[in-house]
């Protein structure tokens, strides 16, 4: 059975919780198949004060809304048109915090992946925020539920102490050099820099 993280766990800075999520597993039941995926790297966005966030300045609208949610929530959002991209919601409600996920190792359900994700190397399936997202199946409807009651869910039990690097995000252009992307070193299924 999955462990279910309690709220308090995400009601923290996001660059707190990001480090911590490394190693959990997520378990998706999206599309009525369950796969999984080790979380190997994370990225953390601070929010209002913070020039890479959906939330800088307050920006709100329909498609950032829960992005404002309890700590705990869903944020997925469409990028570029084309990838989903998941992430989870921390500090308190309205702060704007998130930890993106940006890679997973495929642990299991991977005969759905390797289909979800044809013609690619098992390397390549969830190594970036919306590779993992389709290898998951996650999509906008995940958007705004609670990781707690979710079709896609944290087992907390797997997250572990052991080396880990930090660095600067990457793919955005505003606070690129805030090191604030978190990894597990020497992992393979990370995406790449």
């Amino acid at each position: 059975m999955t462990q279910r993280p309690p709220d308090r766990f995400f009601d923290a800075p996001a660059d707190d919780v990001a480090p911590r999520l490394l190693g959990a597993t997520l378990v998706s039941r999206m599309g009525g198949r369950v796969t999984r995926g080790r979380i190997v790297e994370v990225e953390a966005y601070l929010g209002q004060s913070d020039p890479a966030s959906h939330a800088y300045r307050g920006r709100r609208h329909r498609g950032n809304e829960s992005l404002y949610g309890p700590p705990g929530t869903w944020y997925v959002y469409l990028s570029y048109g084309m990838h989903w991209c998941a992430n989870l919601v921390c500090g308190p409600a309205g702060s704007g915090g998130a930890v993106l996920l940006r890679a997973v190792e495929p642990t299991g359900g991977l005969a759905t992946m390797a289909e979800r994700r044809a013609g690619r190397a098992r390397e390549e399936w969830c190594n970036g925020p919306g590779k993992l997202c389709a290898a998951l199946g996650i999509t906008r409807e995940l958007d705004g539920s609670r990781v707690m009651a979710s079709a896609v869910r944290l087992d907390l039990s797997t997250a572990r102490d052991g080396p880990r690097a930090q660095g600067p995000r990457v793919g955005i252009t505003k606070a690129r050099e805030w090191p604030l992307r978190f990894w597990l070193e020497g992992t393979p299924w990370r995406s790449r820099a």
